[in-house]
């Protein structure tokens, strides 16, 4: 009997284990339900590829820090080709030089929606809140122009910025001295005497470019003076005055004029031609930007040289960097500056760089 009712409830326990795992010949199907309240994400992972700018245009912010800045009107003008050509709707304003009022720009751009904003920063001390508004609204931005530091652009992956290596352009310009025949010791006294008309002091390219164009002299082994260094914003009518101030002064001791930019070069121009002296006779004048104006003056021996600020290759480069980022790149902290390499212009080349 002990053994039958054993043999029963072995059957009855077999029974069971087979109900168990689902029995028959279909194996129990163990994966997840399917998600069938979206389509299954087939695309490829982010890092597998390069991001590519959308197919179609977009609406694009262009933010300059003043329009009446010469430089900045060749920039944008460029800048504004190359976004129409390819087919994006631009809207580009003057900040007229006002932080407050660039900024004002900035969030009307992002309450109406731009799909990118290409920022030319009036001050770039307001750099922090700049980045934290566009981070903020999650806008990729390009920075043209005037470089933040390298810890502001951290704050923020789809950020990036474009333009050139100022102390390039500063080295390029004492260089420009250095290669005249007497080295620009006009008198002979053993000592470079120069005055400096700088930009906008607060612009890291005033800074840079001033401090590296002496710099250049020095590492050459040159003894320098200078007389006078006097802030001109980087304005035409501001270099003439402060040039003219400084050669009533200090007269035959000037030997070197050096300018952060053209506009102020052709500027002191003119205060040297109203002084009676001679560029490259008893007077050197360099600039920075290959402006028209300051190319045909190099080519007429008026000034020493300038410095190639390369604005259409920058309004490329800008452009380039944007659809990038509206393709979906981010940028690593130490990888978020894109850089134009400056060139020399001298009498022997600037013919090929005049239109």
């Amino acid at each position: 009997m002990k053994k039958t009712f054993a043999l029963l409830l072995t059957a009855v326990m077999m029974l069971a284990l087979l109900t168990a795992c689902g029995g028959g010949d279909k194996p129990a199907d163990t994966t997840p339900p399917a998600d069938t309240s979206a389509p299954a994400d087939t695309s490829a992972p982010a890092d597998t590829a390069e991001p590519e700018a959308p197919a179609a245009g977009g609406n694009i912010g262009v933010c300059i820090y003043k329009f009446d800045d010469a430089f900045m009107t060749t920039y944008r003008n460029a800048l504004e080709a190359i976004l129409k050509e390819k087919g994006y709707e631009v809207t580009v304003v003057d900040g007229n030089n006002d932080q407050a009022k660039q900024n004002e720009q900035i969030n009307t751009f992002i309450t109406q929606g731009v799909d990118a904003l290409i920022i030319n920063p009036v001050m770039t001390s307001a750099a922090d809140t700049i980045i934290a508004t566009v981070k903020s609204a999650g806008i990729p931005t390009v920075l043209i122009n005037r470089e933040p530091t390298a810890d502001q652009m951290a704050a923020y992956d789809k950020l990036v910025y474009v333009g050139c290596d100022a102390a390039q352009s500063g080295t390029f310009q004492g260089e420009l001295i250095l290669e005249t025949p007497n080295g620009g010791d006009i008198n002979g006294d053993g000592k470079i005497s120069y005055i400096m008309i700088q930009g906008d002091p607060e612009n890291i390219d005033a800074q840079l470019r001033t401090e590296y164009s002496v710099k250049a002299l020095t590492d050459a082994g040159k003894e320098v003076e200078q007389l006078n260094l006097t802030r001109g914003d980087w304005d035409r009518e501001k270099g003439q005055t402060i040039c003219a101030n400084d050669l009533a002064q200090f007269g035959d001791k000037i030997e070197v004029v050096f300018c952060n930019n053209d506009d102020m070069a052709i500027g002191a121009l003119q205060a040297i031609q109203s002084a009676g002296r001679k560029v490259n006779e008893d007077i050197y004048l360099v600039g920075v930007d290959a402006l028209d104006a300051a190319l045909n003056e190099v080519s007429n021996g008026n000034m020493t040289g300038t410095v190639l600020n390369d604005a259409n290759g920058q309004a490329a480069g800008a452009v380039a960097e944007m659809e990038k980022l509206l393709g979906g790149a981010t940028y690593a902290s130490g990888e978020q500056s894109v850089y134009v390499d400056y060139v020399k212009v001298t009498p022997e080349n600037v013919s090929d760089f005049m239109k």
